[in-house]
């Protein structure tokens, strides 16, 4: 027979075993993910999680409608000179009594997880457990490193696998989630933390990561945490979007256009005054764009959000004990990085992020950007900074010297953007703008290695140096109610997690 002969025959016998494998031909995977530090968002069902038929338990090989998972993670944090315990210099109340020690903290966090498709499909559903708690600490407990005994998620899900076309799905998610969204900026579930964020309410999607395209779009309310107590929703907060995911139109490229929105539903008269909050109403249109530049070594990880809408004031004096101001912010967040050709993968990045803050406190605009329920480890190790009243440069370095060894390190330099608004996350502000603009710059180093299958260990070291802005305030905040601020902070953590589960590598032929 003649080669083009042969060659037709073939393809017409592959082009038969696609159609009669429905579950191959529809195997194409559009998704890439981002490169960019620490912006890739959790994946669903959590990363801990295993499906039950690739742990080590052979007996279950075919149980492949069950995701399990069951982790423990132990952190030893100590803390010098911190920042984030000072008091508030516009009100001058104490966030913590200041204590001119290192913070030697013990933080434990477990966590339990069990999901069920296809078995009852198109009916899904996941229930996961987490219980965090702190030791050691000289400071008061608070929500961020403890909550015990606690449902962070708990839904059920309709899930119609071909509802849009082969194997791309319409699922319906409705109870208390949690939710990564776009490069966790805005949207994150804060791994890193001790406690984790999550929602209550509905999640709509439309085809799913895998596919050239998907729509997803949800209407939450906030679960607050309570360190001892059930969470309960804030039943006066929603936050609600969609986020739209091209992927087809590059090879190398995602598209991303999205919009997000808060509506608080304040009670600014409220009798108890802690309880007292100010009416929100925020939309936050936004395009991310991430990739590679071709075959060049190159990729980038781009992000632009407008704010626009009105936010509230608590003032006793004004009408209806609120002044409501225009909305009007702008935030953008670039990374450029370079793959080396190295055995090591090494991988140098330039990051720039830029989010606006108040011009005038006394105006009718408010232009300080809100960074939602962002994640704020790929700012600042030290967790010093949000996406708010910020220039932020950054150089990283990332690479990998042995197998299952990572190690990666960054400098990053910090000004606020309007010198008249706070460093909130430091609580330092100075309304004449008499301080200048620069807070200070970071140092930091990582390493992380996979022990085996089942433990996985890390540690760091994070070093803030105070900008003049910084040190302007060391004369009005003293040793009992606040660090030293013209002083460096230290930051160094011990890390080791424990899956039971292993990695979910099959351990058979």
């Amino acid at each position: 027979m003649k080669p083009h002969y042969l060659k037709a025959q073939a393809g017409r016998r592959l082009a038969v075993a696609l159609l009669l494998a429905p579950g191959l031909a529809g195997a194409e995977d559009y998704y890439q993910k981002t490169k960019g530090y620490r912006v890739e968002p959790e994946t669903d069902p959590p990363a801990y999680v295993r499906n039950l038929s690739k742990t080590q338990f052979e007996q279950f090989r075919d149980v492949e409608w069950l995701d399990v998972g069951l982790d423990f993670r132990t952190r030893y944090e100590y803390r010098e000179n911190d920042l984030r315990r000072l008091t508030n210099p516009t009100t001058g109340a104490a966030l913590n009594t200041y204590r001119n020690d290192p913070d030697n903290l013990w933080l434990l966090r477990t966590r339990a997880y069990v999901g069920v498709k296809d078995i009852l499909d198109p009916l899904r559903f996941a229930v996961e457990f987490e219980d965090a708690r702190s030791y050691n600490g000289i400071y008061p407990k608070t929500d961020a490193d403890v909550n015990e005994f606690e449902l962070i998620q708990g839904y059920g899900e309709l899930y119609f696998a071909n509802a849009l076309g082969h194997n791309r799905p319409i699922s319906i998610r409705a109870g208390r989630q949690s939710l990564e969204l776009l490069d966790r900026r805005l949207i994150g579930n804060n791994q890193f933390r001790n406690t984790t964020n999550n929602f209550e309410g509905v999640r709509l999607r439309f085809g799913k990561k895998q596919n050239n395209w998907d729509l997803d779009t949800f209407a939450f309310q906030p679960v607050e945490r309570s360190m001892n107590k059930f969470d309960q929703p804030d039943e006066d907060t929603w936050i609600y979007g969609a986020v739209l995911s091209l992927k087809q139109w590059s090879d190398h490229v995602t598209l991303q256009p999205y919009v997000l929105g808060r509506k608080v539903n304040g009670d600014p008269l409220n009798r108890v005054a802690a309880s007292r909050k100010a009416d929100m109403d925020i939309y936050a249109p936004g395009l991310r764009v991430y990739g590679l530049l071709w075959d060049s070594g190159f990729d980038f990880d781009a992000d632009l959000n407008k704010q626009f809408g009105r936010s509230g004031t608590l003032n006793g004096n004004a009408p209806g004990g609120q002044v409501l101001r225009q909305h009007d912010a702008l935030a953008y967040s670039l990374e450029l990085g370079y793959s080396f050709e190295h055995d090591w993968k090494p991988r140098a990045s330039l990051y720039y992020g830029y989010g606006t803050g108040d011009k005038n406190p006394n105006d009718n605009v408010n232009n300080r950007f809100d960074a939602f329920y962002g994640f704020n480890q790929p700012w600042s190790r030290n967790d010093y900074f949000s996406w708010d009243n910020i220039h932020a440069p950054k150089t990283r370095l990332e690479f990998t010297p042995y197998k299952d060894v990572r190690i990666d390190m960054g400098y990053n330099a910090y000004w606020l953007q309007s010198e008249t608004d706070a460093w909130n996350r430091a609580n330092l502000r100075d309304r004449s703008g008499q301080s200048g603009n620069f807070l200070g710059h970071e140092f930091d180093i990582r390493l992380r290695h996979q022990l085996n299958a089942y433990v996985d260990w890390s540690l760091s070291y994070a070093r803030f140096t105070p900008g003049d802005f910084t040190k302007s305030f060391n004369q009005t905040v003293s040793a009992t109610a606040g660090p030293f601020t013209n002083e460096p902070g230290n930051f160094f953590y011990f890390e080791v997690s424990l899956n039971a589960f292993g990695d979910g590598k099959p351990k058979y032929h």
